[in-house]
């Protein structure tokens, strides 16, 4: 989204002088490969065979080390899963430093991990906690596009988590996350069932809260895309946008205030009357009532925490009880970085959005033994009509306060949403993924 700042730090004159440059990041186009270039996979973990395997698959040219590969390296593959002692690490140095040198523009770095918290040695569990920590530090050194994650799987049976590991490695790789960097997804030993690659939602229903514009709008775009069939669902006053989005996704539209305590039942009965059956829920319909705290109204900070987290809670009822979401269902909630880190003058924002981290946390326990998941995104800096309108400064320490040093799409967060939907995200349960460029704000 161009831009006065933008305009001048992208000009002959500033690239001349050395201003450095924001990467026009990779995102996904269907007939794309996975991934452009050749890819490293190396480690001697429990899951290197079976992805060099998966990524051949995709026609990928794949090597267990450099001399196999000519080139710039599209992504970088590192799986230490089996790391039993922090010595062991010798070898993420000696595997990575040399591959990392030969990345390429829009590049991707996956580090595969035991979840630590699935084991009991000391040792063990100190190596593996080591990964995080390198991976996001990797994350901020990284440049031209190039982003670097971190999947763990559960122990003590790792080849129950094989498929798990596969779509969170996939989705990394992928221009799907092209503004998520030095996160960590944690991948349980839950079955994942195979989908179509290319449309990975066909058959899925799926309720899109807050689709009339912006971030809920793109959402059921890419949902649809995917295959999904999509309830748009806003208040009554957006419903011109709401019926032409709608409209364009080929689905149907609900004009509806989340806040009505019959919301989700009435929801749920659209779903089911109009398309068979309600199968992935989004809570994106949010609003932002600004002010420091000490100045704020009661008003404002009631309408936040009800509109931001109190009509979800009520909603979560209807879906997640009776006649509701099936079995495989998946929820996925709109937190914020707010809610991670807090914001000046956001208080009631920040706290909806980590009440909603809380909601997440609860529900994933509560659904698990069903296949349903709950999980939520936390987006960053997104380039929306809202930000637009933050002051000019505020708005460019915004863009560039990320390891990609520019703001992010509401593509982006689409993407992401409709990963955690798919079928092969089974085994990701109860965690919030950050939409961010890594943002320096938060963890």
């Amino acid at each position: 989204m161009a831009d006065l700042f933008t305009t001048i730090v992208t000009s002959p004159l500033a690239r001349k002088v050395g201003v450095p440059q924001p990467t026009m990041l990779r995102r996904h186009t269907l007939g794309d490969p996975l991934v452009e270039g050749p890819v490293l996979v190396a480690g001697g973990g429990h899951f290197e065979k079976s992805l060099v395997a998966r990524l051949e698959q995709t026609g990928l040219n794949v090597g267990t080390s450099l001399e196999e590969l000519d080139g710039r390296l599209g992504a970088l593959v590192l799986d230490l899963s089996a790391a039993l002692d922090p010595a062991e690490l010798t070898a993420l140095h000696a595997l990575g430093a040399p591959a990392v040198k030969q990345l390429a523009t829009n590049s991707r770095v996956v580090v595969i991990g035991t979840d630590p918290a699935t084991l009991t040695d000391v040792a063990q569990i100190a190596a593996q906690r080591a990964l995080e920590g390198f991976t996001r530090s990797l994350g901020k050194e990284l440049r031209l596009g190039a982003t670097a994650n971190h999947v763990l799987a559960s122990a003590p049976a790792p080849a129950d988590a094989e498929g798990g590991v596969w779509s969170a490695v996939e989705f990394f790789l992928s221009g799907r996350s092209a503004y998520v960097d030095g996160q960590v997804v944690r991948v349980g030993a839950t079955p994942t069932p195979e989908a179509d690659a290319l449309r990975p939602l066909v058959g899925k229903v799926a309720v899109v809260t807050g689709a009339a514009r912006g971030i809920g709008a793109e959402i059921a775009r890419v949902l649809a895309r995917d295959g999904a069939t999509v309830v748009a669902v806003d208040v009554p006053q957006a419903g011109d946008s709401l019926a032409a989005v709608a409209n364009e996704v080929r689905g149907t539209a609900l004009q509806l205030d989340v806040t009505a305590e019959d919301a989700g039942r009435r929801i749920l009965e659209h779903a089911v009357s109009r398309h068979g059956s309600l199968d992935i829920v989004v809570h994106n319909a949010g609003i932002l009532r600004d002010k420091l705290f000490v100045n704020m109204s009661a008003d404002k900070w009631a309408a936040v925490l009800d509109v931001n987290l109190r009509s979800i809670i009520r909603m979560n009822e209807a879906f997640l009880g009776d006649g509701g979401l099936g079995d495989g269902g998946r929820i996925v909630c709109l937190s914020s970085i707010a809610g991670i880190a807090g914001n000046r003058g956001q208080t009631n924002y920040a706290a909806s959005k980590a009440g909603l981290i809380g909601v997440v946390q609860a529900g994933a326990t509560q659904v698990a033994d069903r296949g349903i998941t709950v999980n939520a995104v936390a987006p960053g800096f997104i380039e929306t009509e809202m930000t637009r309108s933050v002051p000019f400064a505020t708005r460019e320490v915004g863009r560039r306060s990320n390891s990609l040093q520019q703001g992010g799409l509401p593509r982006d967060v689409a993407e992401t949403i409709a990963w955690l939907a798919q079928p092969g995200a089974a085994a990701v349960n109860g965690q919030v993924l950050r939409v961010c460029g890594q943002s320096l704000l938060g963890a």
